[in-house]
């Protein structure tokens, strides 16, 4: 039997890497008809550092570079973060199913030998929808702008100009780095990013993947329609803070969501449940109902 290459396209960061690597590794072991190759490149967003994603275009500059390699071929399938992908998909390029989730928590990171959280540094965090659930825990808490991977975060951290950095379990635990938390926030405490701690695979519309159909998580699916919907409705991009975090409970999916409507100023938080099969009308009936609240 012919050996068919596939070519997957991965930004160049070490997590993403790692991640495009747990999908190579699978199709190694279960596909012996496809032989993968690691195709990686440095997105826009990789390369603007000194400015928060809401002021150069939003999360779609982590994946411009790699949707045209793709369309073009000179790529096969793409490997994401799910977090980190817009909330509209080019119809050509379909997202072909979702990973299992690892841990969808926010975390904590202090300098390392540091035990307790200084307030007279800021944090640093450039993400608005983390600032909003820190501060409300901690009112006293001050932030600075902090961009780049995750090693250069930490190294950023370490230098000594940051009381800590927030950032998300799941990449810390993919890159074997789970002893730099210092503390978890729970997913009530700190709702997550939709998609956060799930690796979506994107394709060509006219071509087959099922042999990566084992690799999918059917509750990842459920999950992901049911936040990205929720963050659709919203319009969600970086530019206001949106999070969402669902959870399937048997037959029922249960969805954290929380809004900042910036003309207001005004915070809202619920939760709300629907049938699995009503996933993705329970993302956009909680964003109708959280748009509400702010107008009150």
């Amino acid at each position: 039997m012919a050996v068919k290459q596939i070519r997957i396209g991965s930004r160049e960061s070490r997590l993403a890497v790692v991640q495009s690597e747990m999908v190579i590794d699978y199709i190694k072991e279960n596909c012996p008809e496809y032989e993968p190759e690691l195709v990686t490149m440095k997105t826009t967003g990789d390369k603007i550092l000194d400015r928060n994603l809401d002021k150069i275009g939003g999360k779609g500059l982590f994946v411009k570079e790699l949707d045209a390699a793709l369309m073009d071929g000179r790529s096969d399938l793409s490997v994401h973060s799910l977090k980190d992908m817009p909330a509209e998909i080019p119809e050509e390029l379909p997202l072909l199913g979702f990973s299992e989730r690892e841990d969808p928590r926010d975390v904590l990171v202090l300098p390392e030998g540091v035990t307790e959280l200084d307030f007279s540094k800021p944090v640093g965090c450039s993400s608005r929808r983390r600032m909003l659930q820190f501060q409300a825990m901690y009112p006293q808490a001050a932030f600075a702008p902090i961009r780049g991977n995750v090693y250069t975060r930490l190294a950023k951290v370490d230098s000594g100009n940051y009381a800590a950095t927030i950032l998300a379990a799941a990449g810390l635990k993919r890159l074997g780095l789970e002893q730099r938390i210092s503390q978890y926030f729970s997913v009530d405490e700190m709702i997550p990013a939709a998609g956060q701690g799930v690796l979506a695979l994107q394709g060509r519309i006219s071509e087959d993947y099922t042999f990566l159909q084992e690799f999918c998580s059917e509750k990842s699916r459920i999950t992901s329609i049911c936040e990205r919907a929720f963050i659709r409705e919203l319009d969600g991009g970086c530019s206001s803070p949106i999070a969402a975090y669902a959870e399937v409970d048997g037959d029922i999916v249960v969805l954290r969501g929380l809004y900042y409507e910036e003309c207001s100023g005004k915070t809202v938080k619920e939760i709300q449940k629907a049938p699995v099969s009503e996933a993705e009308k329970l993302g956009i009936m909680l964003a109708r109902r959280l748009k509400q609240l702010t107008v009150i």
